[in-house]
Formats: C-alpha cells, structure tokens, sequence
C-alpha cells in the first residue's frame, strides 16, 4: 500500500508515541471538509446530546454515534447498542468516506484490514474536555482506536498503562489522527479543557471521530 505520507511530505509526518502507537500528523486534511459534511448527515439523523455518566456526571463533550453500533452512557452504565437509545432507530450507517480513512490511517499504523464497528463522533466547545481513561467496553483488545481531529486545535493527554504514571500533553491540530493498539491499547489518554477560537471548516467547535473495533 502506498502511504499518504509518500504524496506531501511537507504536510505530513509520523510521530511514534510508543510500540502500537503513532500520531499522523495532517493525515486526513485533504478530506477534512467532506468528513465534516458527513458528520452534519449524521447529526440530523442522531442528533448530537449530552450523555450523563454512571456517576451522575454530565459529559461536557457533546455525542452522537454511526456504525454497527454507538457507545453510550447513562446512569446504569457504558455499554455499546445497536439503537439510538433517544429514539429506538439504528444508528446511521458508517460513511464509506470514514470506513476508508481509518483503515488507511491503522494500516499506516500497522495494522491491516481494520473494520471498525463503531465511530464514536465528539463536539467539543470551549471549556469541554474528556478526563484520562481508558477503552475498555470493546471485547477486541488489540485493534486500534483511530482518532481523527477536525477543527480547532486541542491538546492530547497521552498517559500510560496505570493512571499514575506521567502524562504527555500533545499538541492535535485538524486532520491528525492518533491510532494507538495491540500493546498500546490500554493506554491512558483524554483531552484537555478545549480553548476558545475560530476554524474555518468548524467555527468555534472541534470535532473527534473515534473509530473502535468492538466485536
């Protein structure tokens, strides 16, 4: 397979963050507007809500689902559904746009044939933020997770193994996509509060596509 990375070099590079995982900087910019063209389709078939923690929190991140099946959150616990749980519907099918670019993305990364079954799509405002966890509702606990960031910039905490251990804060800028797997995949990580600003393709608005293989 030819890498993206052989087409503009300028734009484009490879940070590895350890063994299964990387962080390829400008990856999808090229397809950033039509990403984000398909997230809007999305929404206005599932709307993008607020979803409440079993803790009782309230996610500052704004959520909505496409694919096999959506992950969401309620007091009763995490748990993936085939169904929007506001309305009894399927979630919108994946785009062929978004299938496309993470298996290219966790090929790059090393690993092959990449089906996700799920893409978790994250709005964030200013202030929001996503604490350090891990992903653990999935039973496949080697294929990667693709994260593709679109629109304003946001710092990434990529932690490690244990919750205590120290946390590197990374820089994501739209279009780069951080694939973490196989050793890698229970790796600590989150986002930061997001700051203010304006983008050109999301306003005052970032947008995370989370892809997870979850059968």
């Amino acid at each position: 397979m030819t890498s993206l990375f052989d087409n503009d070099p300028q734009a484009r590079s490879c940070e590895q963050l350890e063994e299964g995982a990387v962080l390829l900087r400008g990856f999808a910019t090229a397809e950033a507007a039509a990403l984000l063209e398909e997230v809007a389709r999305i929404g206005q078939a599932a709307p993008f809500r607020h979803l409440v923690t079993p803790g009782g929190y309230t996610m500052s991140v704004a959520m909505t689902n496409c694919g096999r099946v959506g992950w969401v959150s309620s007091r009763a616990g995490y748990r993936y559904d085939p169904a929007d749980p506001d309305t009894g519907s399927p979630w919108p099918p994946m785009p062929e746009l978004f299938l496309n670019l993470a298996a290219r993305a966790a090929a790059e990364a090393g690993f092959a044939d990449y089906d996700p079954d799920a893409c978790l799509i994250n709005r964030y405002i200013a202030g929001a933020k996503l604490g350090l966890h891990q992903d653990r509702d999935e039973k496949d606990a080697w294929a990667p997770i693709v994260s593709v960031s679109l629109g304003l910039p946001a710092v990434f905490l990529w932690g490690g193994q244990h919750r205590s251990e120290p946390v590197r804060r990374l820089r994501v800028e739209s279009g780069d996509i951080a694939v973490w797997g196989g050793p890698a995949r229970f790796v600590y990580h989150g986002v930061a509060p997001l700051k203010d600003g304006e983008h050109p393709l999301t306003g005052a608005a970032r947008i995370n596509l989370t892809f997870r293989k979850v059968f």
